[in-house]
């Protein structure tokens, strides 16, 4: 082979070596190969319902201002349903700082560090039982049905909150917020 042969050869090989990824990713894409047909989340995403700020809802306190939600409708007393979710709130270990709960409905006190609202009107898109995990805006992301399991939620929930880091600062700034106002903890 002559030397021009070779030029050739590898001048073929360099273009090979980029064209031919784009050809199969447009053949995975066109011909639906490799491609997961599931979806990763247990919930179903809630495009389409209003801001928290929107709700029909009695006024709503979080416990932090950039926390995610888990906001749950309680139609009458439903002390086991609050139980359950916070003890999800709880299995959450050291990320259970970046999550409020928020009772909307039923009887009687809320349990520890949940906040507890009623609705004023009721919405059309609003069923009993639902479970809602919303944004640090009050973006409703998921909405879950009565029969989800527990491990469901906690799943879509560490899955949520590793994809939404926490700035890395955010502890600190609330920390000296509290002890001195400047940062210096003086």
């Amino acid at each position: 082979m002559t030397h021009a042969g070779r030029q050739r050869l590898k001048l073929l090989a360099f273009f090979a070596i980029f064209t031919l990824p784009v050809a199969v990713a447009w053949g995975m894409v066109e011909w639906r190969i490799g491609i997961p047909d599931g979806r990763t989340a247990h919930g179903e995403l809630q495009p389409s319902l209003p801001l928290l700020a929107q709700w029909p809802l009695t006024a709503v306190e979080k416990d932090g201002e950039g926390d995610w939600l888990l906001a749950f409708d309680c139609p009458e007393v439903c002390a086991e349903r609050a139980d359950r979710w916070w003890r999800l709130h709880r299995a959450l270990g050291r990320e259970a700082d970046r999550v409020s709960r928020l009772r909307i409905g039923g009887g009687g006190e809320p349990m520890p560090g949940a906040a507890l609202a009623q609705w004023t009107a009721s919405p059309e898109w609003r069923a009993d039982h639902r479970l809602w995990i919303l944004d640090p805006e009050g973006r409703p992301v998921l909405g879950y049905g009565p029969e989800v399991a527990a491990s469901d939620v906690l799943a879509d929930l560490r899955r949520l909150l590793r994809m939404n880091p926490e700035p890395p600062l955010a502890r600190y700034d609330q920390a000296s917020s509290v002890v001195g106002g400047d940062g210096d903890g003086q």
